[in-house]
């Protein structure tokens, strides 16, 4: 220390000294033990971890040894005369660090800080402790520059500053340090250049500088590290290529340069790379071929090339990685054939290769001698079949061939797969019988082999597959066959869609049915009547019967059920009356009765007629009056001939109304035919029947309606059913792009979502047509009083909405507008994410002109990943203002501006929670996942998925 550290050491020694003297005056302890406790005394121990850091109730003057080596988390040389080691990893301590609380500690060899909340900065008095071999202080909120005077530390082999806040350059003089092997910056807020001085490390074997702002070139000197196994330099925004000197770094095994900005094409000198294993460069903008020289590098065994503009082929080099487990090259815009020799590598677990250009027939040999578990070749040109080994081994998990010309008949391998979790074949040409042994794929939860060609019916053994949650066999018109008995049954099953199957037979019965949320059977031939079993479906939502021969009664029982929003029985042979009780129902929102033979009394105030038409002895306010016992009708007559009078006025009106639109339309030359498109749900409108309800005095044929001055109004449809009308105006050239995203809006259904029912569109509008919930939304309830519970709840139902947009959509729809005002509560008070895909529907219509775009399908995919993070980062924000019913907002300012120990206290405050209230851990760990999902780099947070699996991992969640 010399001269310059000596009045510090004694005036800290002191101090020490004279507290312990006034605390405990009856004892005489070693210095060391004293500089531990008043390390204690400065640290947030919220946990009471160091609760054996004590002192002794007596102590002999003469003992040498230091009485803190019995303490946990220090070690001491064998005779207890030296403090060797101080690990306080894992401690839940926090606060903030002083440079003195260290200075005793000359021969420590092993310092960990890890995983705990100190903030601020790190104290430089570390840097001290030259005897340090290993310095872990990962995981904790140290911010500011990093100090300068780490290579002071010449004898450090481990520096782990992983997950911290730290900001500024990277430290150059790490590079002096000849005895590191290891070196972790990843996960700060690092930015500028890699320093050229980090090439010169000498005996370096990991490296980690992932996940912060770093940019500028990468520096080609990095390929002189020699002795590096494991390379993560990703996650950042570099500029300009991969330096092809990185092919000189002859023990590289691990390298990962993902998500980082990275451009040009994929130097071919990374093929000198013979022990490479693993070897991730996605999501950047890579261009050209994958080099050939790639199928040298047979030691791969970890090849994602995913998110990328490359082109061409995969190569037939390939065929030689012998090692290769994982192959992801989804995204790009590769074409050609599958190389047969990919069948051949016997390790192959996982070929990830969808939205890409590839066309031809899958390898023959495809899983006859590896041991796949996930196949998604989804979105592409395949044709052929299925080949028949592709589940010989026993072990495949997921299947995914939507959107390709595939026929044929199911593979006989698939049969009888018992490993088959997830299996989605939808949009193709298969044909046969629907092969699958559900006795014995007993994980099998998600299936889809809607819009085929298949035969033979649904099976019957499909009553035993326990776990399945979703299967959708519609557009299969000649499936025929039956509904099996116990089909309906299925303890989990959320989903079953069988529209348009030419299915036959009885109404099937429900049993225990606990978990099915929707049902659709529309466009077949089943008879018999609804089973009053129906009312085991406490869940059910969604029930689309229409256009079949069904007969007897409209069950009570659907009526009473809780959630019910949608009922289309139309077309079939139903008779006698329609419940009343429909007519109370707080969640009906679309009933569809038409053409059947009903008669009675309509119970709803306001219905239009459109939804019981076809049924002559209906009646009521929304068709013919009813009559009473007598003949007479129910009414007054005055009002039925200012009625009639009413009606004339109306129709004069409407005659003048269309006479002139007529002459504007002729001068203006129009603005295209109106068009209409209906969702699951929602009747089969025509675009009249839409415009003129929310405009009743247009014609609705060519004009364009104005929704009085906004882009949002109420209207109520011809059912009666009151709706959201969102107008979005395009440009003509970006009609189909607009088309396209919608159509997958609608057809995204999740219990918290709100519902796109349809919409109607010419060449340079739409009118969007959305459910409208009566309870307002979370802005006008922020300062609700709530407890811990219901916020909660709202969390974990914000998360599942965006998680299914994010997640199970293809390709993910960002919501683009998260915010309390698109949040909106239902009759139960269920939280509904509403506005999903909007504002990026305008983005994509103010994005450059198709003339001037490159690559339109990778900008659009660039838009769409920038989008998700806005998502996340915005989730973070709503989880604040939840917390703290409005007040804190500002989520960026506050999360990682502020301590983590302060937060908590001020939101615990909010909540009314006691800091000793079990509760605390829960809000501790969502105000965690706020953190995660506001990190200043977007790609330092969380996916949506692993943003939902912390927080509704807190509960069982029914």
């Amino acid at each position: 220390m010399g001269i310059l550290y000596q009045p510090l050491y004694i005036t800290t020694t002191f101090l020490i000294y004279l507290s312990l003297i006034l605390l405990v005056p009856v004892l005489s302890v070693d210095p060391f033990t004293q500089a531990l406790l008043s390390l204690k005394s400065e640290i947030l121990d919220n946990s009471n971890s160091l609760s054996d850091w004590t002192l002794p109730s007596t102590s002999s003057t003469s003992d040498s040894r230091i009485h803190a080596c019995s303490w946990s988390g220090v070690k001491c040389n064998e005779n207890s005369t030296l403090i060797i080691g101080l690990d306080l990893s894992v401690k839940n301590l926090g606060g903030v660090l002083s440079d003195s609380q260290f200075s005793l500690f000359s021969d420590l060899v092993d310092l960990n800080l890890s995983q705990n909340s100190f903030s601020k900065k790190l104290p430089v008095g570390i840097f001290n402790l030259t005897n340090l071999r290993s310095l872990d202080i990962s995981r904790n909120n140290f911010s500011g520059h990093f100090p300068s005077g780490i290579s002071n530390l010449d004898s450090l082999v481990i520096l782990d500053a992983f997950s911290n806040s730290f900001s500024g350059p990277l430290p150059k003089d790490a590079s002096e340090i000849e005895s590191l092997k290891v070196l972790n910056f990843a996960g700060s807020y690092f930015s500028g250049p890699i320093p050229s001085e980090y090439g010169s490390f000498k005996n370096l074997d990991f490296i980690q500088l992932a996940g912060n702002s770093l940019s500028g070139k990468i520096p080609p000197e990095l390929g002189m590290l020699k002795t590096v196994t494991h390379m993560e330099i990703g996650y950042n925004s570099y500029e300009g290529r991969i330096p092809w000197e990185f092919g000189n770094m002859s023990r590289l095994q691990y390298l990962d340069i993902a998500g980082a900005n990275l451009s040009g094409s994929i130097p071919k000198e990374l093929s000198n790379l013979t022990n490479l294993e693993s070897l991730f460069l996605f999501r950047n903008q890579l261009s050209g071929k994958i080099p050939w020289e790639f199928g040298k590098i047979i030691s791969l065994s970890s090849l994602d090339l995913s998110d990328n503009l490359l082109l061409g082929p995969i190569p037939e080099s390939f065929s030689e990685l012998k090692n290769l487990r994982l192959l992801g090259v989804m995204y790009n815009d590769l074409s050609g054939t599958v190389p047969e020799g990919i069948a051949k590598l016997p390790l192959l677990d996982t070929l990830v290769i969808w939205d890409n250009l590839f066309s031809g027939s899958l390898p023959k040999d495809l899983g006859k001698y590896s041991k796949l578990k996930h196949v998604d070749v989804s979105t592409n040109y395949f044709v052929g079949s299925i080949p028949p080994s592709m589940c010989s081994n026993g072990v495949l998990q997921k299947l995914i061939l939507f959107s390709n010309n595939f026929t044929g008949e199911l593979s006989p391998s698939l049969s009888n797969c018992s490993s088959l979790v997830r299996i989605r074949i939808e949009d193709n040409s298969f044909s046969g019988d629907i092969s699958l042994n559900f006795g014995n794929v007993p994980d099998l939860s998600y299936v889809d082999m809607s819009r085929n060609r298949f035969s033979g019916g649904i099976p019957s053994n499909i009553a035993s597959a326990s776990k399945l949650q979703y299967f959708n066999v519609s557009n299969n018109p000649n499936l025929e066959g039956i509904i099996s008995e116990n089909t309906l049954s299925l303890y989990s099953l959320q989903n079953f869609s069988a529209t348009n199957c030419s299915i036959s037979g009885e109404f099937p019965p429900f049993g225990r049915c606990k978990s099915l949320l929707v049902l659709e059977l529309s466009m077949n031939n089943v008879s018999g009547i609804i089973p009053q079993s129906i009312s085991n479906c406490q869940n059910l939502v969604s029930l689309d019967l229409a256009n079949n021969n069904l007969t007897g009664q409209i069950p009570v029982e659907l009526a009473s059920l809780p959630g019910i929003s949608v009922v289309d029985l139309s077309h079939n042979s139903f008779s006698g009356s329609i419940p009343a009780k429909f007519g109370s129902s707080s969640s009906l929102q679309l009933l569809n009765v038409s053409f059947n033979n009903l008669s009675g009394w309509i119970p709803f105030k306001v219905m239009d007629s459109s939804a019981f038409w076809g049924n002559p002895k209906l009646c009521g306010r929304s068709l013919r009056p009813c009559h009473g016992p007598n003949g007479l009708e129910l009414g007054s007559r005055r009002t039925q001939k200012l009625a009639w009078v009413l009606i004339t006025c109306g129709i004069i009106v409407l005659a003048i109304t269309a006479a002139v639109f007529g002459v504007f339309y002729f001068r203006r030359r129009g603005k295209g035919q109106w068009k209409m498109v209906s969702f699951s749900g929602l009747p089969r409108f025509t675009a009249n029947d839409v415009l003129r309800s929310f405009n009743s005095t247009e014609e609705a044929k060519d004009m364009v309606p104005p929704l009085g001055g906004s882009d949002c109004c109420k209207a109520v449809l011809p059912t009666g059913i009151t709706v959201l009308v969102k107008k979005i105006e395009w440009r003509p050239e970006r009609m189909n792009l607009m088309l396209d995203l919608i159509s997958r809006m609608g057809n995204a259904r999740h219990k918290n979502l709100t519902r796109l029912l349809g919409f109607c569109y010419n060449k340079r509008m739409a009118y969007l047509l959305c459910d409208c919930l009566p309870n307002g939304n979370l802005a006008d309830r922020i300062r609700t009083k709530r407890d811990w519970a219901t916020k909660y709840k709202i969390i974990v139902a914000i998360a599942r909405g965006l998680c299914f947009l994010h997640h199970n959509c293809y390709p993910a729809i960002p919501h683009g507008d998260l915010k309390a005002n698109n949040i909106m509560f239902d009759e139960n008070m269920e939280p509904h994410l509403t506005e999903f895909g909007v504002k990026f529907l305008i983005q994509l219509n103010n994005g450059p002109s198709l003339a001037k775009v490159g690559n339109e399908a990778g900008e659009i995919e660039r838009a769409i990943k920038e989008a998700l993070y806005r998502d996340i980062y915005n989730f973070g924000e709503l989880i604040l203002e939840i917390l703290t019913k409005g007040k804190l907002s500002n989520a960026a300012m506050s999360v990682q501006n502020t301590s983590k120990e302060v937060l908590l206290r001020e939101v615990l405050d909010e909540n009314d929670v006691a800091p000793s209230n079990s509760v605390q851990e829960e809000i501790k760990l969502v105000l965690e996942v706020a953190s995660l999902c506001t990190r200043v780099r977007p790609l330092d947070r969380p996916s949506m998925e692993e943003a939902l699996k912390l927080v509704s991992g807190l509960k069982k969640q029914g």
